[in-house]
């Protein structure tokens, strides 16, 4: 059981934003690469990124950002936002990325999920970010009439290395996991799922723990690490202690 801190960019500065609104955006670090370099002192071993700019543009934006990240942790970094096409794909991968994470196209186009799966083994997630509990695309502006289950089921015995689920109406703010749905669609899938939006406190935490909860991959925290809700060193003693 992973838990994946992270950082979101906008304008090249680490922000989070409420229910994916841009226009929300709190700037908690103007340089990521601190940030990443504090994320990985504090003994995390995995980090999550989203170019929010590029979620909603359909291409990379602060891909000078994440080239800096890169370069300050050692720790694997997982990308998403605005990754649409094999050549992205290709060049993040070659810069360093230990995965991508396909959104927007894994909805427009599952074939191109697909392709990439074969050509990069184990480097390829989904991401589905839901609504009402039917999945939002183009950095969540736009709403779609796939469920959530109906979409992660396409990609079955495709080789996508994990679906990175995100309940929007709870994201950044600090409401809890929705760990039914969650969990129902980890029910769904053969593939490692991992939750998002919405992580609150330690009482999310040793949620994660919990039997029915343990088939989970992991889970993603943003706002509360920033705000201090959640004590580092405590959480990812709560995860290990479970682990053994």
């Amino acid at each position: 059981m992973i838990l994946f801190p992270a950082i979101d960019l906008k304008d090249g500065q680490c922000v989070r934003l409420r229910h994916g609104d841009m226009a929300t955006a709190t700037v908690y670090n103007e340089d990521p690469a601190a940030q990443a370099r504090a994320f990985e002192a504090q003994g995390f071993e995995w980090l999550h990124v989203v170019d929010l700019n590029g979620a909603f543009r359909g291409a990379s934006v602060n891909s000078a950002a994440v080239g800096a990240i890169l370069k300050a942790t050692k720790n694997p970094v997982q990308l998403g936002g605005g990754i649409r096409t094999l050549a992205q794909i290709e060049d993040w991968l070659a810069r360093g990325l230990a995965r991508v994470i396909l959104g927007t196209v894994a909805v427009r186009d599952p074939d191109l999920v697909k392709d990439a799966c074969r050509r990069f083994p184990g480097q390829v997630a989904v991401g589905i970010d839901a609504k009402g509990g039917k999945v939002a695309v183009e950095g969540w502006a736009e709403s779609s009439s796939l469920g959530v289950v109906e979409l992660a089921q396409k990609f079955e015995g495709a080789g996508v290395a994990a679906i990175i689920y995100t309940d929007i109406d709870r994201d950044g703010v600090l409401s809890g996991i929705n760990w039914r749905s969650t969990i129902d669609l980890a029910d769904a899938v053969s593939i490692p799922v991992i939750a998002s939006g919405g992580l609150a406190s330690l009482d999310d935490i040793r949620r994660m723990t919990e039997p029915d909860a343990r088939k989970l991959a992991g889970a993603i925290s943003g706002r509360a690490l920033y705000d201090g809700r959640i004590d580092p060193l405590e959480a990812l003693a709560i995860l290990r202690a479970a682990s053994i």
